[in-house]
């Protein structure tokens, strides 16, 4: 494997992974769309991408299954070629405050943001220390870094993800293998639907970001000119927590 490799983008069928997906075909790197249900979504960013002359896959998994990793990344190279970029982007919300969050939600978000992460850069990382090459990039959350009620397990979550981050990144600094995170704020995407509620008033920019800028962060970081960047969180927030 080397920089010229494939990049698997999870929870790419739309948002911020669909986005990311075409931020990195743009840059002549085949992508692979990973799915769980929405495949019409996945189709359309597929078709986009080739449109634009771009290579891309769309693959259907669970990432919180690792079987279903080991599937997802085995189609990956049959397909594209070496694995030499993931993002971890797939994530869901179950929003309550902590006494109404119950077992199923508390677990459905932990493993859905936080282990499939896991699951999907420890099988990434076979290859790429063998190659001495790599990129992994997580998508995190402003959340995980500042309150915000009503979120105690997608803040959990994205804490998480942001202490594996680095933990990750000082583990393989030495072959050649960084590994990121960026921490969007409020981005117009279908995940963060009902939850400004007056919060554009507290952002600096006085905006909501879009995915195409959160893409862009992900693309930097992936490149190879990035290769001096690793264990870091880039906020893209309009200086929400400055």
């Amino acid at each position: 494997m080397s920089a010229d490799g494939c990049a698997i983008v999870t929870g790419a069928a739309r948002g911020i992974g669909a986005a990311t997906a075409a931020a990195l075909a743009s840059e002549g790197r085949p992508v692979l769309i990973n799915y769980r249900s929405d495949g019409d979504g996945a189709a359309a960013v597929v078709e986009r991408i080739e449109a634009s002359g771009g290579r891309a896959h769309a693959y259907a998994a669970d990432i919180t299954d690792p079987d279903q990793v080991d599937g997802l990344f085995a189609a990956a190279e049959a397909e594209l070629g070496p694995v030499a970029v993931l993002v971890n982007n797939a994530g869901m919300r179950a929003d309550g405050l902590a006494p109404q969050i119950g077992r199923d939600d508390w677990s459905a978000v932990i493993d859905t943001n936080l282990s499939a992460a896991f699951h999907t850069t420890r099988r990434a990382l076979r290859p790429m220390l063998r190659a001495r090459f790599g990129r992994i990039v997580n998508i995190a959350s402003i959340v995980g870094i500042r309150a915000n009620a009503g979120q105690a397990n997608y803040a959990a979550a994205k804490a998480g993800l942001v202490g594996m981050t680095k933990t990750i990144a000082v583990e393989v600094a030495r072959r050649g293998i960084t590994v990121n995170a960026v921490a969007p704020g409020l981005v117009e995407t279908r995940l963060t639907e009902g939850i400004g509620n007056g919060l554009v008033d507290a952002i600096p920019a006085r905006r909501v970001g879009t995915a195409e800028e959160v893409a862009a962060c992900v693309r930097f970081l992936a490149s190879e000119e990035a290769a001096y960047v690793t264990g870091t969180v880039l906020t893209v927030d309009g200086g929400l927590s400055a």
